[in-house]
């Protein structure tokens, strides 16, 4: 535990957390990559570029310092965080790394406001942020060192199918070189891909949604291609250079966002290629036989990114339990069911489970924030609303 001066000291430096900006936090990412280049092949530049890394990472350092004296708040940031670097590999040499990069970088950035004192208190406090971080990650690597098919670090799998489901989005379907069996996961969660790609410079890991339930031979994400080079610089490298039969390396699953009440009433939003994580959740509700409803509701910009539409219909069509409801952006089909603009939820007010369902939301950061006033305003309890955030986090 920390004495009462850290505490003080600590929290006297959000202002200077929060208002960190691309100055301090780009010196202190060039900082770290300049002493230690190794950590290229870890961190995502093409986040660097942007200024999400940045931003995710400040964000989470001034959460820390507001409840630095009840870590108990900070159980899902420590969860979610967790879990992203455990699909990384991190090990906890590098938490010493980036931890003196962060108080050398706020003591050259902000002198006046950052002293000796102010410094040592940081030291503490980041030492004890990284236990339990540690302790946390020790946890999840050592639950797939014992589980069944489970392992960590990066495992060799072999490409066994690439099929596109529609102008952007390819399903890679993966089985191991080994032979051996795969773990288990929750409908939602994650793998990490490790790859080089040719015009690449470093190695590069991104985290892609399992986008099927279990079956215990193979695993299946779903890729956007992007459009942005940097941004794109793995989803095109998966679309244009891997091919079936190739190999490949992934990290184990993981995530904190996955299916957790199959026993409730429940609704899957998605925009774009949000949708992944959702045909997971899907699957895995019809292949539990639930007797509960589902609504799977979702919105792309038009007919030609509608990913995963055929199958959807089809099971509609086949089953009473779900309902599906999908929005094109783009009002130029000739699909008489498909309804236009954004994805509103007014019209459906009194059809779904808002009292007793759970709502899980996953796309773009703005339209995650845009679907969560909605049930917000519908009355729907904090506890029924669960999403994710492809990249670094960002709160909605």
């Amino acid at each position: 535990m920390l004495d009462n001066r850290t505490i003080e000291i600590v929290k006297s430096t959000i202002p200077l957390l929060e208002d960190a900006g691309v100055e301090v936090t780009d010196h202190f990412y060039k900082r770290m990559f300049s002493h230690n280049p190794e950590l290229k092949d870890i961190f995502n530049l093409a986040n660097q570029a942007t200024g999400r890394q940045q931003f995710a990472l400040f964000s989470a350092v001034a959460m820390y310092a507001k409840h630095i004296d009840d870590l108990g708040a900070l159980g899902e940031l420590v969860e979610r965080v967790a879990h992203k670097h455990v699909s990384f590999d991190i090990q906890p040499d590098q938490y010493q790394i980036v931890g003196h990069h962060l108080i050398e970088t706020l003591r050259e950035m902000a002198p006046n406001e950052f002293s000796d004192e102010v410094a040592e208190a940081w030291v503490k406090a980041y030492g004890l942020l990284a236990n339990v971080l540690i302790g946390r990650e020790h946890e999840i690597y050592s639950d797939y060192q014992t589980k069944a098919g489970g392992w960590t670090g990066s495992r060799l799998f072999e490409v066994k199918d690439k099929t596109p489901e529609s102008d952007l989005v390819t399903s890679f379907t993966f089985v191991p070189v080994d032979g051996g069996e795969i773990a288990n996961y929750q409908p939602g969660q994650y793998l990490a891909v490790k790859v080089k790609p040719e015009r690449a410079e470093n190695v590069e890991i991104r985290q892609y949604s399992i986008s099927d339930k279990f079956n215990g031979e193979s695993y299946r994400i779903s890729v956007k291609r992007e459009s942005q080079p940097l941004a794109g610089l793995v989803s095109n490298h998966l679309h244009d250079a891997v091919q079936v039969g190739d190999h490949i390396e992934l990290m184990p699953p993981t995530g904190d966002f996955f299916l957790a009440h199959l026993d409730k009433p429940t609704v899957l939003i998605s925009a774009g290629v949000g949708i992944t994580p959702m045909m997971a959740m899907l699957e895995t509700l019809l292949a539990s036989q639930t007797e509960q409803p589902i609504w799977f509701l979702h919105a792309c910009d038009n007919k030609n990114q509608h990913t995963y539409g055929k199958q959807l219909k089809t099971k509609e069509n086949q089953l009473d339990k779900l309902h599906y409801y999908y929005w094109y952006k783009q009002d130029d089909s000739d699909d008489e069911k498909a309804l236009s603009g954004l994805l509103n939820l007014d019209r459906l007010q009194f059809e779904l489970p808002l009292t007793d369902g759970h709502f899980y939301i996953c796309g773009p950061v703005e339209f995650m924030r845009f679907i969560k006033q909605q049930l917000v305003d519908l009355n729907v309890a904090a506890e029924q609303i669960h999403y994710e955030v492809f990249g670094p986090h960002s709160d909605i």
